[in-house]
C-alpha cells in the first residue's frame, strides 16, 4: 500500500467447507480448493489488490498450508498480491515458514510489487540474504547436538567426574 492508494480491497478466506446447497453435505475439499483458485483469478481480473488465505487444522476447513495454496494461486494469477491471513507459528519452524513464503514469492515472479508477505516490502529481507541464510542454518540445527566428549580408556578414565583423561589416551 502506498500513500497515493489509501486502502486496499481484497478477498480473504480460511477455506471453510460449507454445505452444498443441493445435497446438504460439506463440499469436497479438492473442489473447494479449486474454487478458491478460481476466486483468486476472478479477483485478479477484477483488479482487486490482495488475496489471502488462512491456516486452519479442523475438518471443516480445507486450508492447512497457506503457502501451498498460494503457490497454486500464484500460477493462476498475474497481479494480485498474495498473503497469509493466519499462519500458526507456535506449531511451525518460523524460518521454514519464511522459506515457504519466499518460495511463493519466487514462483509468483516476486519482482515489482511484492505478492507474498504480510510485512511491507521495505521490511522484508531478501530470501537470498546472507544474514537470513545464517539464521536459517542456525535454526535448522536446533536443538544443537551435544559436543563430542573426549575419548576415555576403560580402565583409569571411565569415571564421570574425570574432566580429562588421566592416562593420556
Amino acid at each position: 500500500m502506498s500513500t497515493d492508494q489509501p486502502f486496499e480491497i481484497g478477498l480473504f478466506t480460511f477455506g471453510e467447507l460449507t454445505a452444498d446447497p443441493g445435497t446438504g453435505r460439506p463440499i469436497d475439499p479438492a473442489v473447494r480448493l479449486r474454487e478458491f483458485i478460481e476466486l483468486a483469478k476472478i479477483g485478479d481480473q477484477a483488479g482487486l489488490d490482495v488475496f489471502g488465505v488462512g491456516e486452519h487444522h479442523r475438518p471443516d476447513f480445507a486450508i492447512a498450508s497457506p503457502a501451498v495454496v498460494l503457490a497454486a494461486v500464484a500460477q493462476a494469477t498475474d497481479r494480485i498480491r498474495l498473503t497469509s491471513t493466519v499462519t500458526v507459528l507456535s506449531t511451525a519452524d518460523p524460518v521454514k515458514v519464511f522459506e515457504d513464503f519466499a518460495a511463493v514469492d519466487l514462483i509468483s515472479g516476486g519482482t515489482g510489487k511484492p505478492r507474498s508477505a504480510t510485512s511491507p516490502p521495505t521490511a522484508r529481507p531478501s530470501p537470498t540474504s546472507p544474514a537470513l541464510r545464517s539464521a536459517a542454518s542456525t535454526t535448522r540445527d536446533w536443538p544443537r547436538r551435544p559436543a563430542k566428549r573426549p575419548r576415555r580408556c576403560a580402565t583409569c578414565c571411565s569415571s564421570a567426574t574425570a574432566a580429562t583423561p588421566t592416562c593420556g589416551s
